[in-house]
C-alpha cells in the first residue's frame, strides 16, 4: 500500500521538502483496507512507511518529517501502528516498505546518514509486533560502500529483530524480478549463478553478500539461471523472485485515475503468469486521501 506525502501533493516522488502539515487523511480507517485486502484473499500486507520524500508514517525519534509534525491524530497519530494492529485484528500478515532514498535528510550520501537509517529501522521492527516481509526499495539507494553505508548491518538488525522476516529487494532473501509490469522472464529460476565465490551468510560474510550484490546488478538480464547462465558459477543462491505491479497507472493515489484500475480479466493476466512463473505477485492498493482504499478498488478486488 503505497500511502503517504504523495497521496496529498498528487505526486508520485516528492522532493522531501513538503510541509508536514501536508499530510491530514480526513477519515483514516485501516480496518477497512485489511478487511478489503482479506476479502480479495490476500494474505499479507506492505505499507510504505517511508517513502523517498523521508516523511515516515511512524512517530520517528530520528527525524521530525513525520506524523508527529502533521495534524493526523493531533500530531498523537501513528498510521504504521494502526495498519500493524489492524493486520493482527483481521488476521493478515503485515511488513513494511522503508526507503533507503531519503530526500528530506541532509546527511544522505554521508556515514552519518547510515546512523538514521539504523535507527528507523530499529523502530519498525521493535515496535509493531511480528513482521514477515521488509521491503528495501532500490531506487538511488546507498551504494555497496561499507565506509558510507554497511548493508550487512542492515541486514543483522532486521535478522536480530525480525528472525522470520524476508528481506527484499536490496537484501538476501527476495530479489526485484526487474520490472514493475508484473511480468516474469519466460524462465525465471530460483537457484542462480554467483561470479564470485560465496563461503558465508549473505549477513554476514562481505564476499558473500559482494557477491550477490553483482548479480543484482545483472537484475534485468532476460537469462539469469538457465543452464547455460550456471556455466562456470563460483557458486549457487537461492533467490527467489516478486513481482509488483499497481492495480492503477501510478502507485500514490491520483483523483483522475479513479477510472483506470485494472479490471478483472487484466489483473488475472498478471496473477496466473506471475505465480505460474515462479514469482510472488506483489499488487499495489493506494490507500486515497480519507486514508481508505478507494470505492473503484474495491470494486475490482471484490470482483
Amino acid at each position: 500500500v503505497h500511502f503517504g506525502m504523495n497521496t496529498f501533493t498528487d505526486r508520485e516522488w516528492g522532493e522531501g521538502n513538503e510541509d508536514p502539515r501536508t499530510f491530514a487523511p480526513s477519515d483514516f480507517d485501516a480496518s477497512q483496507w485489511v478487511a478489503t485486502f482479506r476479502g480479495a484473499g490476500m494474505t499479507g500486507l506492505v505499507l510504505t512507511a517511508k517513502h523517498h520524500d523521508g516523511f515516515c508514517l511512524w512517530p520517528s525519534a530520528a527525524t521530525p518529517h513525520s506524523v508527529k509534525s502533521s495534524p493526523f491524530r493531533d500530531g498523537k497519530g501513528d498510521v504504521v501502528g494502526e495498519v500493524a494492529q489492524a493486520c493482527r485484528s483481521g488476521g493478515m500478515k503485515f511488513g513494511v516498505y522503508l526507503s533507503p532514498w531519503d530526500r528530506n535528510q541532509s546527511t544522505f550520501g554521508t556515514p552519518a546518514y547510515q546512523k538514521v537509517f539504523l535507527q528507523q529501522l530499529r523502530e519498525l521492527c521493535s515496535n509493531y509486533g511480528p513482521l514477515f516481509e521488509v521491503w528495501f526499495d532500490g531506487a538511488h539507494c546507498p551504494p555497496d560502500d561499507p565506509a558510507l553505508f554497511d548493508w550487512q548491518a542492515v541486514f543483522q538488525l532486521v535478522r536480530e529483530l525480525q528472525p522470520d522476516a524476508a528481506i527484499a529487494i536490496t537484501g538476501p532473501d527476495v530479489r526485484w524480478v526487474g520490472n514493475e509490469a508484473g511480468q516474469t522472464r519466460a524462465e525465471e529460476w530460483s537457484v542462480l549463478p554467483l561470479r564470485s565465490p560465496a563461503p558465508g551468510e549473505f549477513a554476514q560474510d562481505r564476499a558473500s553478500w559482494r557477491a550477490l550484490w553483482q548479480l543484482r546488478e545483472r537484475n534485468q538480464d532476460q537469462d539469469l539461471g538457465s543452464r547455460k547462465a550456471l556455466e562456470g558459477a563460483q557458486a549457487l543462491c537461492w533467490w527467489a523472485a516478486e513481482t509488483d505491479v499497481s492495480i492503477r497507472p501510478g502507485w500514490f493515489y491520483h483523483a483522475a485515475e479513479d477510472a483506470r484500475c485494472k479490471s478483472l480479466p487484466t489483473l488475472l493476466d498478471y496473477w496466473f503468469p506471475a505465480v505460474g512463473g515462479n514469482a510472488v505477485l506483489l499488487l499495489n492498493v493506494p490507500a486515497d486521501r480519507r486514508g481508505r482504499i478507494a470505492d473503484p478498488d474495491v470494486a475490482v478486488l471484490r470482483d
